[in-house]
């Protein structure tokens, strides 16, 4: 009779699940949003132990594994658009690791550890690490023109301009290109709605739907400029954009960055008001 120890695997699945989580985030794009990370790899951890307790024998049914992953992509990537996609990734990594453990078991690697279709503490680490770098090797190179989107973390962004601060949660995403054409420095591209208590007299969207309009009726307009950008839909648009007197990004901080004020909402989801490109130079 094999003996398992609940401490020692819970442990090892709830690594491997948040490892799993984390490289479909990367692969398919998704926010980095780290603690939902960690709790859907808590609830992947306490499914694995609970399929070894008397009685529930039922949930190594495909169908409820399937159901557990399903419930543990939408704690870690919330109920964006982007879900499927990631959800999908994590299937392909979960799938891609239990066959590369499989396979260096047939090959004759000893101390392999899938019991009940969950990695066992009896998984052997050399097994357990070699396998784990080729499937996501294996799967970088099927999601590669969805990873080319960047990484992409959420984070808190901090604006100043003439002592007036306005504090927003910010999509770090390195596929974002807009650049400021003056400096080369990427641009923080900001809902407008949200930026509002950095200015004396807030914009509307109907201003900032019409940014040549409404930067020659400022009196000031030394801070302001038009920038051209390119979207899906849009094949030449401007946007009213300010110069910042300094951006805190994370614990990294900016000055004179240049902010894109956007008249409508940049997610779907409202889980970020800000898109941070490169900000260097």
């Amino acid at each position: 009779m094999t003996v398992v120890y609940i401490d020692s695997l819970f442990l090892l699945n709830l690594i491997v699940d948040y490892l799993l989580l984390l490289g479909a985030a990367r692969l398919s794009g998704a926010a980095l949003r780290r603690p939902r990370l960690a709790l859907g790899a808590v609830l992947g951890a306490a499914y694995a132990c609970a399929v070894f307790l008397p009685g529930l024998g039922f949930l190594e049914h495909p169908a409820v594994a399937l159901s557990v992953a399903g419930a543990m992509a939408l704690v870690a990537f919330g109920g964006s658009r982007g879900l499927l996609r990631g959800f999908l990734s994590f299937l392909a990594l979960s799938c891609a690791l239990g066959g590369g453990v499989l396979a260096l078991s047939l090959l004759g690697a000893r101390g392999v550890g899938l019991e009940r279709g969950v990695l066992s503490p009896h998984v052997d680490l050399g097994v357990l690490l070699l396998s784990a770098a080729g499937c996501y090797a294996a799967a970088s190179l099927v999601f590669r023109r969805s990873a080319a989107h960047g990484i992409r973390e959420l984070v808190e962004a901090v604006l100043t301009l003439e002592g007036r601060q306005v504090t927003l949660t910010a999509l770090l995403d390195t596929g974002n290109t807009l650049t400021d054409p003056v400096t080369g420095r990427g641009v923080l591209v900001v809902e407008g709605e949200r930026a509002a208590p950095l200015f004396s007299r807030p914009l509307g969207a109907a201003e900032l739907r019409d940014p040549v309009g409404t930067l020659t009726q400022m009196e000031d307009g030394t801070r302001f400029r038009l920038l051209p950008y390119q979207a899906v839909g849009v094949e030449c648009g401007l946007l009213l954009a300010v110069r910042l007197d300094r951006v805190k990004v994370g614990e990294r901080e900016y000055r004179g960055v240049l902010a894109a004020l956007s008249p409508t909402r940049l997610s779907d989801g409202g889980g970020y008001s800000a898109l941070v490109g490169a900000m260097e130079g």
